[in-house]
């Protein structure tokens, strides 16, 4: 029986032990390997001092050894704290402090990082992965000594309420915290997700999100599930258009989950017409708008491959879906978010906790077992975050507040609205920046655009709006011609008070917009 995450490669090892588990670079793992090199590590974990409930970090690039690395932390009863192989170490060494972790899990090409990691996070004990030399001040191990460990069982005898991954939200400034999520809440979306995309194993997913980004569980957990082949995208392909549809080709990959801003990028520069994608069967997007003129490209692109919008907050894992099953309007009007997943559900509130009435605006709320624990040492937050709602005396449940404005449409599906927290209040008016987003991408020159808000200097507690966007190659708009286009479409209060065209964007680590960047350049 399948109660715990590491449960799902050593049932498919039983089924199929020789199917390919992983592929990555050109080579490959089956689950019978997979499953014995993860009972390896989770065995030497365990007698290196790792404990049920311990928090075991992963630093290094995506690899087959980083999935192995996942699922023996798991397997040892420990949660994995996957670490942005990108980011700065002093922000790395704040998430080790934060939430104690003791063993980190890395490779070689990471050791002067890990040397300056150890200064600033003393309370470090064990590195895996390392070659060992008398240099270190802590205990290493290699991975060929993970390798000379039996794979047998480990004493922990970890329960599906335990927690199976710590996941830290990603920004440019202020202090990351890490979301809680238990084997339940895992396997409760992996379940979900693997029936409602058919997964078997003759499919073939890409792990194109880095493993500190939500979307990789999908790929991970619900292709495991089915048995199925994950392919492990590297970094250095994501970042070519040109090289990710050849991937795509070439390891002929049938569902692929990624942000919208990767499958633009496909479109508009990586030749789709050239290749051959008649293996690809679902193109599932999520984590931020798909301006939707690109999405009807693509779509007539590929017109064999099914489309869904994918919506959750990490704190949620995936908790809306949509099925994009026909070429949407010529408008710039973004899909909808769909309906609750099975076992979840949606729950639409006013500012007093109230539900609204059918057809009315307010914040989305969701509840079920795909709901994260809370936030890890942040028990303040956890208690803001979760709405504890009475269903009866005496018995309340808890709800995940998204703080996203959606309202129920006719056909029962969401429409999104845009963040709570992105309603500003300017020149006396409440603004939806979302909105002013959408009308941007409307323009036909435009490719991507940014709308964020900074502090009036002349209004104390009022904001004026700030925009920025890249053009479409060849394309050369100026602020005039895109304020004359929102002119079009907006209140005279919704105009930004300054458009800039930029050649690109900050983006953060899973690939979204820096707009809290964009805010900080404003500034400088």
């Amino acid at each position: 029986m399948i109660y715990l995450l590491p449960h799902a490669i050593t049932e498919a090892a039983s089924r199929t032990p020789d199917h390919e588990a992983l592929r990555f670079a050109g080579a490959g793992l089956t689950y019978a390997t997979l499953a014995e090199r993860a009972a390896q590590l989770a065995r030497f974990l365990t007698e290196g001092g790792v404990a049920r409930g311990d928090r075991v970090g992963i630093y290094m690039n995506k690899s087959l050894e980083s999935v192995i690395a996942l699922y023996g932390i798991m397997l040892a009863g420990a949660a994995y704290v996957p670490l942005d192989p990108f980011a700065p170490v002093a922000r790395l060494a704040f998430v080790i402090r934060d939430c104690g972790i003791r063993c980190l899990i890395s490779r070689d090409d990471k050791a002067a990082a890990l040397r300056e990691m150890l200064d600033l996070a003393p309370g470090l004990e064990l590195l895996v992965g390392v070659t060992p030399d008398d240099s270190w001040p802590v205990r290493v191990a290699s991975w060929a000594d993970v390798a000379t460990m039996p794979a047998s069982g480990t004493p922990t005898q970890p329960i599906e309420q335990d927690l199976a991954y710590i996941l830290y939200t990603s920004g440019s400034t202020g202090d990351p915290k890490g979301i809680m999520h238990t084997h339940r809440s895992g396997l409760a979306f992996a379940r979900w997700a693997a029936d409602a995309y058919g997964l078997r194993p003759d499919d073939r997913l890409s792990n194109h999100a880095p493993l500190h980004f939500d979307l990789s569980t999908f790929d991970l957990f619900a292709g495991a599930l089915a048995g199925a082949t994950t392919v492990v995208i590297p970094e250095a392909v994501t970042r070519f258009p040109a090289s990710i549809s050849k991937l795509m080709q070439d390891e002929r990959i049938s569902v692929w989950y990624s942000v919208p801003f990767a499958l633009t990028q496909m479109l508009l520069r990586g030749n789709v017409g050239a290749r051959d994608l008649s293996n690809l069967r679902w193109l599932l997007f999520a984590g931020e708008v798909f301006p939707t003129k690109y999405l009807r490209q693509l779509m007539a692109a590929l017109p064999h491959v099914r489309f869904s919008n994918l919506y959750g907050p990490t704190e949620t894992n995936v908790c809306t879906y949509y099925h994009v099953d026909t070429v949407p309007a010529d408008t710039d009007e973004p899909v909808s978010i769909g309906v609750a997943c099975a076992n979840a559900e949606a729950l639409i509130v006013d500012a007093d906790n109230r539900p609204v009435a059918p057809g009315a605006p307010g914040e989305l709320l969701i509840r079920g077992p795909i709901v994260m624990r809370g936030y890890w040492g942040r028990p303040e937050l956890t208690e803001r975050g979760l709405f504890h709602r009475a269903f009866h005396p005496g018995y309340t449940e808890p709800y995940y507040h998204t703080g996203d404005l959606v309202l129920e449409m006719p056909d029962g599906n969401l429409k999104f609205l845009g963040r709570k927290d992105r309603q500003i209040k300017t020149r006396g008016y409440r603004v939806e920046l979302d909105e002013i987003e959408v009308a941007l991408l409307g323009h036909a020159a435009v490719q991507e655009a940014a709308v964020y808000a900074m502090p009036d200097p002349d209004g104390e507690g009022t904001n004026l709006i700030y925009a920025a966007v890249t053009a479409k190659e060849g394309a050369t708009p100026t602020a005039e011609d895109l304020t004359e286009h929102l002119n079009s479409r907006l209140p005279w209060y919704a105009i930004p008070a300054r458009i800039e065209i930029v050649a690109e964007f900050p983006r953060t680590s899973t690939g979204k917009i820096d707009r809290r960047a964009l805010a900080d350049q404003s500034n400088s």
